[in-house]
Formats: structure tokens, C-alpha cells, sequence
């Protein structure tokens, strides 16, 4: 149905990058917020063109659904570039610090643990562990094993861009 599966994993990123700015101490700053909105604009412009070509579609001799293709594959289109953007700003809002923090097993070490919970904390009263779990999930959905499933699969999942291309010119009843 045109990948409206992309849109959940999108609002995950997005509620996740929303917690590391809480934990960052920066929920409030302009440019956070300005992040997080343009995040929710492309994931909801996903949304409304999957449920676009959903509506349009129409019944088939046979009995089955068809989707209407051309927003069908307006949507593809858009799914190999807009969960990019959304991971972008995501890793921005986390920080370096979700690429070079140190592993949970030196968080956990009796003598290195203290340290990593001292200079790792970020917002006052904030806990440094759920932080760093937090940027885990990021890491994980942009760079990591998930990333296979949002990143990689939204480029060639349906086909190449440029088939999708193929199907708007054929659709676009110039």
C-alpha cells in the first residue's frame, strides 16, 4: 500500500529525537524545535500521500483493489529521499555523542562507571543511563542493524527511484 509501514518507524525517530533533546537539555532552543517540526512534516507528507493513493484507488473487474498508481509511486518517490532527511536531523538533534559515547558495559564497570555517568550526564536531574539508551535507539535506527530496514529498503524496496520515475511519466497524463 505504498509504505505506510515507513511512517511508524519515522514517528519512533522522531519521539526518540524529541527524548534526546530532553536529555540534552535543548528542547526548548529554536533550532531543536524547528528539527523536530520539519521531521514531522516530511513523515507526515509520507502518511497523507499512502493514504492519498489508498483513496483514490478504485475496485477492479475481479473484485480486487487497486491503488491509484501515480500517487502510488509519488509516495515511493518520496520514500527514497524523506526518512534520509528525518535520520539527518535526528542524528543532529542526538549529537556526536551517539557515535563515541562508550558501551553500557563501561557503564556498568565498578571503577570506569562513575566516570562514564559523570561526564555523560546531560540535562540537571536527567538520568545518564535512559540518555544514552535513547541515542542507542537512534544510532540503531539510522546507522545501525534497523537501518537496513528504514534507511537502505526505502531507496530500492519498491523498485528504483528511477522505475518510480518511469511509472509518474507513464501515470501523469501529460
Amino acid at each position: 500500500q505504498s509504505y505506510a509501514c515507513k511512517m511508524g518507524v519515522g514517528d519512533v525517530l522522531i519521539g526518540a529525537a524529541a527524548l534526546a533533546a530532553d536529555y540534552n537539555g535543548v528542547p526548548k532552543a529554536s533550532h531543536i524545535k524547528d528539527k523536530l517540526i520539519e521531521m514531522i512534516h516530511l513523515n507526515e507528507t509520507l502518511w497523507c500521500c499512502a493514504v492519498a493513493c489508498s483513496a483514490m484507488g478504485r475496485a477492479m473487474p475481479a473484485g480486487n483493489f487497486m491503488v491509484d498508481l501515480l500517487l502510488a509511486n509519488v509516495n515511493k518517490q518520496n520514500v527514497t529521499r524523506f526518512p534520509y532527511e528525518i535520520a539527518r536531523l535526528a542524528e543532529d538533534i542526538a549529537g556526536g555523542l551517539m557515535v563515541t559515547m562508550p558501551a553500557e558495559q563501561d557503564l556498568r564497570h565498578k571503577e570506569i562507571g562513575p566516570y562514564v555517568r559523570k561526564y555523560l550526564q546531560g540535562a540537571v536531574g536527567k538520568d545518564t543511563e535512559n540518555r544514552m539508551r535513547v541515542l542507542r535507539l537512534i544510532e540503531n535506527i539510522t546507522l545501525g542493524t534497523a537501518a537496513v530496514g528504514y534507511r537502505t529498503e526505502s531507496m530500492h524496496g519498491a523498485g528504483s527511484p528511477q522505475a518510480q520515475r518511469i511509472m509518474i511519466s507513464r501515470q501523469g497524463n501529460l
